[in-house]
């Protein structure tokens, strides 16, 4: 018997605290709310509180997955956290939830891909549980907190990055759940978008802070307008070639939250009615590499997801790294 892996249950966490445009307005000095909403569809945003960390949302998004699965912390066998923003550089953040949670018999590891980390550790997951038959269930998060990495100064940065995690948990299954995966990259642009601060190219040093400023995320240099609807919709049908499904197939697409123009702009060039596209930056803001999985997460409990339905997530982030992958839906609920 074929051994596969299936989204068990889903879960997220969003932070307290909401900041709308109004409010992002106040704090960098102009009204950039008509701006946000014309361009890119942010109209809210979440920050963590100063006590949170990555990890406290991490593991807030996992108790739920666990709950709705209705499965034990000591149940798991692995836990993977995607993230680009960690509690510290090391150790990794994986092995503050792994012990938050309490999953004593589960190993544990970051993944960095950027923005598109979840989508990427999701395969990882997914292809773990295929190939092990000692694996049977793995929780696989996305968790970012961007706030900590903001400079106001820089508006049109500063008002699209948010805070926010969510997880979903796979477990072994005998019928086909997660279908396949297909990953991608473009180094070239490695140097464009990143927090550059505090790793051994530039440490935080006293003299390199005083010339770059603390770690914060930047835009460095511009990506060719048409870049992510090119790559998103290029991925996807490479995705969907490879498996011999036709886009007419899907019946829902999740895409990294960037941008609703973007997505769109995708949608229209994979010849595909809008509709089948769910988004949630409007609320969530650019949550990185939760965004994805807090946008299923979201599908999820509006109903927009049934058993037997075809989910392609697609994602792309600094580097560039950018991962697909198709999904069939086996659960009855979230």
């Amino acid at each position: 018997m074929s051994r596969h892996a299936a989204i068990l249950s889903t879960g997220r966490y969003v932070p307290a605290r909401s900041v709308s445009n109004a409010e992002m307005s106040e704090i960098v000095g102009e009204d950039v709310g008509p701006w946000l909403i014309e361009n890119v569809g942010i109209e809210n945003r979440h920050f963590m509180a100063e006590h949170e960390r990555t990890s406290d949302m991490a593991i807030a998004a996992g108790r739920q997955a666990l709950e709705r699965a209705q499965l034990a912390p000591e149940q798991l066998d692995r836990v993977i956290v995607a993230t680009d923003t960690p509690d510290y550089l090391s150790p990794a953040t994986a092995a503050v939830v792994q012990h938050g949670l309490g999953a004593t018999r589960a190993g544990c590891f970051d993944i960095n891909a950027a923005c598109s980390g979840w989508v990427t550790a999701l395969d990882v997951g997914a292809r773990t549980i295929e190939a092990d038959p000692q694996v049977e269930r793995v929780l696989v998060i996305g968790a970012y907190g961007m706030s900590r990495f903001l400079d106001f100064s820089d508006k049109k940065t500063a008002t699209l990055f948010a805070d926010g995690a969510a997880a979903v948990v796979l477990g072994a299954s005998d019928e086909p759940g997660y279908i396949a995966g297909r990953l991608a990259a473009d180094g070239s642009f490695h140097d464009a978008l990143g927090i550059y601060t505090g790793g051994t190219a530039r440490p935080a040093t006293a003299e390199t802070v005083a010339a770059h400023g603390a770690p914060r995320v930047e835009f460095a240099r511009r990506f060719p307008p048409t870049y992510n609807v090119e790559q998103w919709s290029r991925l996807v049908r490479g995705l969907l070639d490879q498996c011999n499904h036709a886009l007419t197939d899907v019946e829902l697409f999740v895409f990294t939250q960037i941008n609703r123009r973007v997505i769109e702009a995708t949608m229209d060039a994979l010849e595909l009615p809008w509709e089948r596209a769910h988004c949630t930056m409007d609320k969530w803001g650019y949550v990185g590499s939760a965004c994805v999985p807090m946008t299923l997460d979201d599908a999820v409990v509006q109903g927009r997801v049934k058993r037997g339905d075809h989910v392609v997530f697609c994602a792309s982030g600094g580097g560039v790294s950018m991962a697909a992958s198709l999904l069939r839906w086996t659960a009855d609920a979230g």
